[in-house]
């Protein structure tokens, strides 16, 4: 272990010693961590939490949430440990409009959004970084397990996954700019997770075996409808279940309350399974249909992010993945505009969703990405 940190010192001689860092601290193993590494390579270092809601307002009674005073306390107790200056950034009128009420106006349009992509786009490398320049310091570093690579013959910082594949957050992190890139650091990207609880156990930190946040931060309950309904005040309005044809197959409680390939807890008796295939906002409807009707070869994305390239100019041949946790799969993409692109794959895949991302890979090189349509 001590042999491999110390390799992992030589991988930043490029930065040199003495540069300074701002540690992005949510109380969890993985930031506590690398608020350690960075101090153990000779940075500079200055410790954040950033208050990004409170429990009252997403009218939640519970303190095992992220934001939470605990998590507040646990990221306190290890930089005061690995010694370095402490605070909390409150950011939470930031975090309201740009991922609380997103996330609303996604599923009210009928789409699924992914608010942790919105999380790191606009308050993570932009309020957080702005910050960072600010108070004068180099670099954000946070615990996202990703690698950052520079390529001499392009000049371009380029998003690798990282070595533990199941941690693997690039799908998360490809709207993340040269110029972000190029003041970024993920220190964790070149270890597995038990390596870095081990880390974590042997310098005595609070958290060491603290689990890792499975839920959206702020629906820690998972039930999402239920919060827009509290958050905004009004009840999603009632439709029709429907197939493709027209036929009604019964009502539904709220188009907020299903996703594209859901199939139980629709509230039916059906007299085959039917699974969620589209959501129609000008009529209200959920339209229903068969397993094979949820399968599809062709999608198009927009707010596209490239970080390999500047533009694709011809069709490019590579693969594409749509879910966080889905494997990639070959596919041809072209750009049809400014910021966006028409991916075609090989095989048809299943549940292609309006608001969750499209991610381009070539082997664990992020290409970059965009919201699908």
């Amino acid at each position: 272990m001590e042999e491999q940190i110390n390799m992992e010192k030589k991988q930043f001689v490029r930065d040199g010693a003495g540069k300074s860092a701002l540690i992005a601290m949510s109380g969890g193993v993985d930031s506590s961590v690398a608020a350690w590494m960075m101090k153990e390579r000779g940075y500079n270092c200055v410790g954040v939490t950033m208050k990004l809601y409170s429990n009252d307002e997403i009218a939640v009674d519970r303190e095992n949430t992220c934001c939470s005073l605990d998590d507040v306390e646990d990221a306190r107790a290890v930089a005061r440990r690995v010694d370095i200056p402490f605070y909390v950034i409150n950011f939470r009128e930031n975090f309201e409009e740009y991922v609380m009420k997103r996330f609303i106006r996604t599923y009210q349009e009928g789409g699924t959004p992914n608010p942790c992509i919105d999380c790191n786009r606009y308050i993570k490398f932009e309020k957080l970084m702005n910050r960072m320049r600010e108070l004068e310091l180099d670099y954000v570093v946070t615990g996202h397990y990703a690698r950052i690579s520079y390529d001499e013959k392009t000049g371009r910082y380029l998003l690798r996954k990282a070595v533990d594949t199941s941690k693997d957050q690039s799908y998360v992190l490809y709207n993340l700019t040269q110029e972000q890139l190029s003041h970024t650091l993920f220190p964790l990207g070149e270890y597995h997770k038990s390596e870095i609880r081990e880390m974590a156990e042997t310098n005595g930190f609070i958290n060491a075996k603290k689990h890792d946040s499975q839920d959206i931060c702020f629906v820690p309950d998972g039930d999402y409808a239920g919060f827009i309904e509290r958050y905004t005040g009004e009840t999603s309005e009632p439709g029709n279940f429907v197939l493709k044809d027209g036929t009604v197959m019964g009502r539904h409680k709220g188009m907020i309350r299903y996703t594209v390939g859901q199939r139980r807890g629709l509230g039916l008796s059906l007299p085959r399974p039917l699974y969620v295939c589209e959501k129609n906002v000008e009529r209200n409807e959920v339209v229903l249909g068969e397993s094979e009707e949820l399968f599809t070869r062709v999608l198009e994305a927009d707010e596209v992010n490239l970080i390999a390239m500047d533009e694709i100019r011809v069709p490019l041949r590579c693969k594409a993945r749509i879910r966080y946790k889905q494997k990639e799969d070959w596919a041809v993409v072209e750009q049809i505009g400014e910021k966006k692109i028409r991916v075609t794959f090989d095989q048809p895949q299943r549940g292609i969703t309006k608001g969750q991302a499209v991610v381009l890979y070539d082997e664990d090189l992020v290409i970059g990405g965009g919201t699908i349509l």
